[in-house]
């Protein structure tokens, strides 16, 4: 017993609280409501600039995720103070019974405003809060009291922006990352919506203590959210054709515990494929002529083995990096049995060319997701399939989503949206004997 509770303390000094920020983890810094957003690093030393202002991150370690830190200023300078919530009482407000203001009459002469940029600087050396520079606006402002409610709310907000920037603390996850990468790099991802990677997810019956084969040449996306369902049980395989894996370097962002990490794994399709006819020790051989053929890789360090995975209870092994070489047992394993599922996301390759490789690799009865942000290769790729007759139940499905502005007397769809979110063809395999 003794033992066990050393061991429990021991798991919780290395798996920090998720719902926190610790020092080393990766965090998504969200700057004025989706401005902005940008993945770190928290350290001590770690800075994250804010127009032309550095501003050190140490104030966001220990702070939970969802916290939201604001501008301001001291006597050593500008930096990033948490923002507590204050409970604010429930005011109806009807925008439609407002009085007969309108902007109409409004001349924009950039001569409404009394207050000049060195009485505010004068303020910001004081020591002024950003809330407090926004009412001196209001007060100096000779038209604000003229504008119509919603202009005036507008106001606030584009000074709020400006002199009180805010950046809220969200954690790295499958829905967040997707997100952040769609609106900022969607190249980098295959153009995947969120809506699109949890239809994968749906499709191919991800769930607890499955064996899913991945084919991810999205940079980990795919590889990541699989893993975070998966909760640290069963295996993801990713997959690839040639001597060296797709790179999966966005899985480093999900803050894995270790549990997790040594559940992801990669093996290429020759070696998920080829027959069991050379003898032990030749298999030994070609197993460690590979993993040298895979130093240099990024994704495999010196202390990650091939047998990993498979190894004894009471053998205690550091966890590897997310992404290491598949174990000899593993893959024989999955050569006999099959793999319960598969996510095909590759966006520059054909998906037939690598669909007919990579189907036998399942089990009877598993299905499978493939993406493409095209619909005439996933066509292709299902004809061929209903012509080989090595599936059933196939169809492409378009996802679409759509995002909507909540707020008083003003609801409706986001004027700036996405219509677009690509294709994923799925189906189960079958025997074709």
């Amino acid at each position: 017993m003794e033992h066990s509770k050393e061991d429990q303390k021991i798991n919780k000094a290395q798996d920090p609280n998720p719902r926190f920020a610790s020092e080393g983890c990766s965090v998504l810094l969200d700057v004025n409501d989706g401005d902005r957003l940008v993945f770190a690093r928290l350290s001590g030393g770690a800075i994250f600039k804010i127009g032309n202002t550095n501003y050190s991150l140490k104030p966001l370690i220990g702070a939970p995720f969802g916290s939201l830190f604001q501008v301001e200023t001291g006597e050593d300078g500008s930096f990033l103070s948490r923002i507590l919530p204050v409970k604010k009482e429930s005011t109806s407000v009807n925008v439609i019974d407002d009085d007969a203001r309108d902007n109409r009459e409004l001349i924009d002469d950039n001569e409404s405003q009394s207050l000049t940029c060195e009485e505010i600087e004068a303020m910001r050396r004081e020591g002024a809060k950003g809330d407090e520079i926004i009412e001196a606006l209001i007060a100096n402002s000779k038209t604000f009291d003229n504008k119509f409610q919603l202009s005036q709310e507008k106001y606030k907000l584009k000074k709020q922006k400006k002199y009180a920037p805010k950046v809220l603390l969200r954690r790295p996850f499958a829905r967040s990352i997707c997100e952040a990468y769609f609106k900022k790099y969607p190249a980098r991802i295959g153009f995947i919506r969120v809506d699109a990677l949890s239809l994968l997810l749906t499709m191919a019956n991800v769930t607890a203590y499955s064996d899913v084969l991945v084919v991810d040449m999205v940079g980990g996306l795919v590889t990541g959210a699989v893993a975070e369902r998966l909760g640290g049980t069963g295996y993801v395989c990713n997959t690839y054709k040639g001597d060296s894996p797709s790179s999966v370097d966005m899985v480093k962002m999900f803050n894995f515990t270790d549990k997790v990490k040594e559940r992801i794994v990669h093996s290429s399709i020759n070696e998920l494929s080829s027959a069991k006819t050379a003898p032990p020790e030749e298999n030994n051989q070609q197993q460690e002529s590979s993993t040298c053929d895979m130093v240099e890789d990024v994704s495999v360090t010196a202390e990650a083995r091939v047998d990993d995975i498979a190894v004894r209870e009471s053998k205690i092994i550091k966890a590897p990096q997310p992404g290491v070489k598949a174990s000899k047992e593993a893959v024989e394993m999955w050569k006999e049995n099959g793999f319960s599922s598969l996510i095909m996301a590759a966006q520059d390759q054909d998906p037939w060319t690598l669909a007919k490789d990579v189907l036998p690799l399942l089990s009877y009865s598993a299905p499978f997701a493939i993406y493409h942000q095209y619909l005439q290769p996933l066509a292709t790729c299902m004809h061929n399939l209903q012509q080989g007759k090595m599936a059933i139940n196939l169809q492409i499905t378009e996802p679409w989503l759509r995002e909507y502005q909540v707020l008083p007397s003003r609801t409706h769809p986001h004027m700036q949206m996405s219509s677009f979110g690509g294709y994923v063809l799925s189906g189960i395999r079958i025997s074709t004997t």
